[in-house]
Parts: structure tokens; C-alpha cells; sequence
């Protein structure tokens, strides 16, 4: 599903140029989850936003469902996160202004999408937010938030999940139950999945885990002999 060949990123700043990502190696089968573990500055969110296309890499080669994504334009690139990728970062990132069902339905509007408030109701309802449809983020707790955006992620049927600590501003047993419906999802829908998490409890429920260092890959054992592919 994700192949990553000699990806580099560089970014200048005033001290100089930064070495982000230095020579990054790796294959993430279909429906395989992945869990990327690391100290903080190793590169994990880095990686992940080469792979959406939300930054630009420096060298290398990024594919997604056969797809080059390093070589897209801007305007492929928006076409290609709308129809292979979902994301849920730490922030929910919600548009206060509107409602749970418009907030998961405004992606699969411009989109084209006909049924789109009617999947959002239905997104929303298998993340136990049926009775929500019509409250502001403001009228919801950081547990709801985070469901709504991850019924936003999954609405469209991704075939890839990115995930940037999706528990890291909830309490423990909200994160539970978030982990949970993250992982039940992406078995139902066959999504690949690669997760960020500071936690090892959570990493361990992955097929796989890789560790980050200093930009690099310093583990990161093949998919289990189970056949996954790539």
C-alpha cells in the first residue's frame, strides 16, 4: 500500500539547513497496521505528512496504492488524499461553525458526492455519535471531538489511515475507547493503518511497529509471514 524509497526532507530555517528525514526505507502492506514509535523530534510526523502529500520531500520516492504521490501536482494531490487517504491528528482540527454531521460531510460534498450528509449520519452513528448530528464542536467533549474526526476519516472509505496521536489530548479511558473504534474501523473497512503513538500498549496492538531515530528507520521488521502486500 505505502512504499517509501530513499525519502529525504530538508528544511531551511535560519541556523541552516535541518535534516528532517534521512533516507527513509519502507513498505506498509494492505490492511497491515503499522505502529510508529520514537522520541520526540525522530521524524514520525514528518513521515507521515510526505506520505499525505502535505509536505514536500526533497529526494526520494513516496508511492500510495500504486500511485507516485511525490511527483503529483497540488491539485492531484488534493484529489488523491480525498480518495485514498484519511487523516486524524492530535487536534481534531473541526470547523467550529458547523455542525458534527456538516464537518464530516463538507469533505465528500466537493467531493461530488450525493449521499454525503447521509454517509456522515451513518459514519457518525458507528462512532456512537447517532445523537449528536447537529451540535457544534463547542458543544462537545474532547472524547466526541475526536470521534467526529475520525468518522470524518473514515466517511470517505480510505483505503489509508494516517494517524498523529489521536489520544494525546484525551484522558485514558477516553483514549481507550477512541483506540478502540480506530481499530474496529479499520478492520471492517480493510484500511491500512499507520498510527504515531507515544504509547507502547497501543503500538503493541499493530501488526508491526517501527522506531524512528534521528530521521531514520532504526527498526522496522517486515510484515508478518502472514503475506501482506505491498
Amino acid at each position: 500500500m505505502v512504499r517509501l524509497h530513499g525519502v529525504e526532507l530538508t528544511l531551511k530555517s535560519d541556523a541552516g539547513e535541518i535534516n528532517i528525514l534521512r533516507g527513509i526505507d519502507l513498505s506498509v502492506g494492505r490492511g497491515e497496521s503499522v505502529g510508529v514509535v520514537g522520541p520526540s523530534g525522530s521524524g514520525k510526523t514528518s513521515m507521515i505528512m510526505v506520505i499525505a502529500g502535505l509536505e514536500r520531500i526533497s529526494a526520494g520516492r513516496i508511492e500510495v496504492a500504486g500511485r507516485e504521490v511525490s511527483s503529483l501536482d497540488e491539485d492531484a494531490l488534493a484529489v488523491f488524499r480525498r480518495d485514498e487517504v484519511g487523516v486524524v491528528f492530535q487536534s481534531f482540527h473541526l470547523i467550529p461553525t458547523m455542525t458534527a454531521q456538516e464537518n464530516v460531510a463538507v469533505p465528500m460534498e466537493l467531493a461530488g458526492r450525493a449521499d454525503a450528509f447521509v454517509r456522515a449520519a451513518e459514519t457518525l452513528a458507528e462512532v456512537g455519535l447517532g445523537e449528536r448530528l447537529l451540535h457544534y464542536p463547542g458543544q462537545l467533549s474532547g472524547g466526541e471531538q475526536q470521534r467526529v474526526a475520525l468518522a470524518r476519516a473514515f466517511a470517505s472509505e480510505p483505503h489509508l489511515l494516517l494517524a498523529d496521536e489521536p489520544t494525546g489530548n484525551l484522558d485514558g479511558e477516553t483514549g481507550a475507547r477512541i483506540v478502540e473504534m480506530m481499530f474496529g474501523l479499520a478492520a471492517r473497512n480493510g484500511t491500512t493503518l499507520m498510527l504515531i503513538t507515544h504509547d507502547p500498549a497501543i503500538a503493541a496492538r499493530c501488526d508491526r511497529i517501527v522506531r524512528m531515530v534521528d530521521g531514520q528507520i532504526a527498526e522496522a521488521p517486515q510484515a508478518a509471514a502472514a503475506g501482506l502486500g505491498a
